[in-house]
């Protein structure tokens, strides 16, 4: 074999990881939904098996929370408020700071994505492989994920209303839609999680790619929707600049910010790690159902962000969990020989 055809699995390989296949499949369902946008008939059967992917969804997300694993996590509440204080505090002052952008390089349509993705809860699975990769403490992510999760259910469409309201006449409509359609399916779904966990957990291939499926669905309903709003008249390719620049500033900011304040705390080093994936990562299966619970027809230009923010987040975090990987492991503490029980020492023995 030659040294060329040996190269190029190398370069393949070093491509799926900077490109994760599932945002490239978004972009591929975005280009579906700009040449052949549903229309008509087909866009109404299409929002209503939206509607019913969404409800599964959070069915699912329901019926795979473990509430007992939550309840055992409280014993670090100082690193689940550090994380929750970065997601729901932090990211909306830093989306509110970037107002001044509108109207020069972001339309008011962005701005509310923008907006948005500051206010979706942390991802469960990404921050856990992080951790995990860049030996963390995972149970904690774990935990971090279900805890930011289950505030997400709240928090998001309760600052959706406050910050982003009256930028595109959000109302109790649509807390009364994410009721319905995401609140109770989820409820539903732990109610009933005694009885279809273990179906879950021996279909969880299948059902992870019913969930990815899912979420394409709605990712193509909403931009068919927005494709008759001329959607890519308001996003130019310099605002698409603009939305990436100030999606890796939002990262840095959170990053360094994560980091700083667990090092200042006194977190272990384990902790830390944790933190600053938890508290930094933005949940894309979790934030694009909501996005078109909350926005309907507008919700195209409204997800970009969220989409941009989500590749961005793997690319630079699996560098960083690959480089803390790399750090030499800490000496082991010998441990007492079980075979020789403690005596006291003698006056002889402690003068050596």
């Amino acid at each position: 074999m030659s040294k060329g055809a040996r190269a190029r699995p190398g370069r393949a390989d070093r491509l799926r990881r900077a490109v994760d296949p599932y945002v490239a499949a978004l972009l591929g369902t975005v280009l579906l939904a700009t040449v052949l946008p549903a229309s008509g008939r087909g866009a109404e059967a299409a929002g209503s098996a939206a509607d019913l992917a969404i409800g599964l969804l959070f069915f699912l997300y329901g019926a795979r929370l473990s509430t007992r694993e939550a309840v055992r996590g409280l014993r670090q509440w100082r690193l689940h408020l550090l994380t929750g204080a970065s997601t729901f505090v932090l990211f909306p002052l830093l989306g509110l700071a970037a107002h001044g952008l509108v109207p020069f390089l972001l339309t008011d349509r962005l701005y509310v994505g923008l907006l948005f993705l500051c206010v979706v809860p942390s991802t469960v699975q990404s921050s856990i492989a992080l951790t995990s990769t860049a030996r963390g403490n995972v149970p904690a992510a774990i935990c971090a994920g279900t805890y930011s999760s289950l505030a997400g259910m709240a928090a998001t469409p309760l600052l959706a209303a406050w910050l982003i309201g009256s930028a595109l006449s959000f109302s109790a409509a649509g807390l009364a839609a994410i009721a319905t359609q995401l609140l109770l399916p989820f409820a539903a779904g732990q109610v009933l999680r005694r009885r279809v966990g273990g179906f879950l957990a021996r279909h969880r291939k299948p059902l992870g790619l019913l969930d990815r499926a899912s979420i394409l669905l709605v990712v193509y309903t909403a931009f068919s929707k927005g494709m008759a709003q001329g959607i890519w008249h308001q996003v130019t390719p310099v605002r698409l600049l603009v939305l990436l620049l100030l999606a890796a500033g939002l990262l840095g900011t959170a990053l360094v910010t994560t980091s700083y304040a667990a090092r200042r705390l006194g977190f272990r080093r384990e902790d830390r790690i944790t933190i600053v994936f938890c508290g930094s990562n933005k949940s894309l299966a979790t934030g694009l159902p909501m996005a078109a619970v909350l926005f309907g027809g507008a919700a195209g230009p409204v997800i970009l962000p969220l989409m941009l923010y989500h590749q961005l987040q793997l690319m630079v975090c699996a560098v960083i969990a690959a480089r803390w990987a790399r750090r030499p492991e800490a000496p082991a503490v010998p441990e007492p020989s079980p075979r020789l029980p403690a005596r006291p020492v003698g006056p002889e023995e402690s003068l050596g």
